[in-house]
């Protein structure tokens, strides 16, 4: 099924944004990570704990580091940046919402990416490694790792993907 097409510049960035895991070489602009970052800080939390914390990774040594504490290794190694994705413990108030709200946060800052005409993909794979990551970065034990997003200009953006029809997905309906 091919995506739907909406005149809404929402609906059509949601529709419209892939995984991009591909990049060039142009480094990414501070302000450009600024930006996705504060729109990631504009998911909803619960009670507005606002429980996200980022570690901007550019060096290449430390990029490196991470990339041996996953088989996605490549994409870190070939991203000029990767974001640390944290949801500080210390700050949760409910386990599950606060965990929903890193949800949020990382697809703003996804989406973000993806309307400042850069690509970006949600790194999970790498949570084996939680601890290590951590440590890499030299962070306390109140922070969990969430995700790595790696992050850059799109060598190419012929990415595809597809999605299940609504009758697959839909259990019921009371109307």
């Amino acid at each position: 099924m091919e995506r739907p097409r909406s005149e809404n510049p929402v609906l059509e960035a949601i529709y419209s944004r892939r995984s991009v895991r591909d990049y060039t070489a142009e480094p990414v602009a501070k302000e450009l990570i600024y930006e996705i970052i504060q729109a990631g800080t504009w998911a909803p939390s619960g009670l507005n704990n606002q429980p996200w914390r980022f570690v901007i990774v550019q060096d290449p040594e430390k990029r490196e580091a991470l990339a041996q504490l996953t088989r996605y290794g490549e994409i870190i190694r070939r991203a000029p940046v990767v974001i640390a994705v944290f949801v500080d413990k210390e700050a949760m108030y409910h386990e599950v919402k606060d965990h929903q709200a890193m949800g949020a946060c990382l697809q703003n800052m996804l989406l973000a990416a993806h309307a400042l005409g850069l690509g970006a993909v949600w790194l999970g794979e790498i949570l084996k490694n939680a601890d290590l990551v951590r440590e890499t970065l030299a962070l306390p034990a109140n922070l969990e790792l969430m995700a790595v997003v790696a992050l850059g200009h799109p060598k190419h953006r012929n990415q595809r993907s597809s999605r299940k029809p609504l009758k697959e997905v839909i259990l019921k309906e009371y109307w």
